[in-house]
């Protein structure tokens, strides 16, 4: 899982750095709106707001946009808005899963349609893709807060499941409807995480040499520049020369 995580931390880093403002802001303040509109709009009371509230703040969203998404899921708007998930086989069978949040299924699935169409890839089934990931929590923590051994044994103390130290990052994985407890509780040890959220996370992947990589990256990265399309999970790993030729 070493080169799956490494890249993800790569594009962690890369979304921040390149993403156009308004569209990053977009995706969260989306995410923060559902959340609030399923479950209670208080976030001490709803689990998955906290969280999306967190990421939200971790990227920097001011507190007045973060505001206006909780009072839109009250609004008369609230519920054209739905989550929807796809999936893929992308170049060289890599498995795909794009979740969007949308009011208008049809417009987004012909526009992921098309992105994968042109990226080399194809659509799959429902539950097609899905089989090869767990649903899983996800916590990063900066490398300053704590050493490998601190951050494990607080980790394996607070819930975690697995723990990963990478070149950037502290990564702590827990069952899904563990991640807030897990979370909160190791923040009262190590610190404020950067970021905590559920994710896919693929149980075999696939290594790539450099042409197949080329074109796993470009399509994934335009199937995050769709307005609609809030993540993207590939089980794809790129051996850290192919990496470095990246």
């Amino acid at each position: 899982m070493a080169g799956h995580s490494k890249w993800a931390n790569i594009q962690h880093r890369k979304g921040r750095q390149d993403a156009a403002r308004s569209k990053l802001f977009s995706k969260l303040s989306r995410e923060v709106t559902v959340a609030a509109m399923i479950g209670d709009p208080d976030p001490d009371k709803n689990p998955r707001l906290r969280l999306a509230i967190k990421e939200a703040k971790s990227n920097s969203v001011p507190k007045d946009v973060i505001e206006r998404a909780i009072s839109k899921a009250a609004g008369p708007d609230a519920d054209s808005l739905e989550e929807v998930r796809y999936e893929a086989y992308g170049p060289a069978g890599v498995a795909i899963i794009v979740e969007a949040m949308t009011d208008n299924r049809n417009r987004t699935a012909s526009a992921v349609r098309t992105i994968v169409g042109k990226g080399g890839g194809k659509m799959a089934e429902s539950g097609a893709v899905s089989y090869l990931f767990e649903r899983k929590g996800e916590i990063l923590f900066p490398l300053e807060l704590a050493d490998a051994a601190e951050i494990f044994e607080a980790a394996i103390d607070a819930g975690a499941e697995d723990i990963e130290t990478t070149d950037e990052h502290h990564i702590i994985f827990t069952e899904d409807a563990e991640l807030a407890a897990v979370s909160s509780a190791l923040e009262e040890i190590v610190g404020e995480a950067q970021s905590a959220k559920i994710i896919w996370r693929p149980t075999t992947t696939a290594g790539l040499g450099i042409d197949d990589a080329r074109k796993v990256v470009k399509l994934i990265e335009s199937l995050e520049n769709e307005d609609d399309v809030q993540s993207v999970t590939a089980n794809f790993e790129i051996p850290d020369e192919v990496l470095a030729e990246l």
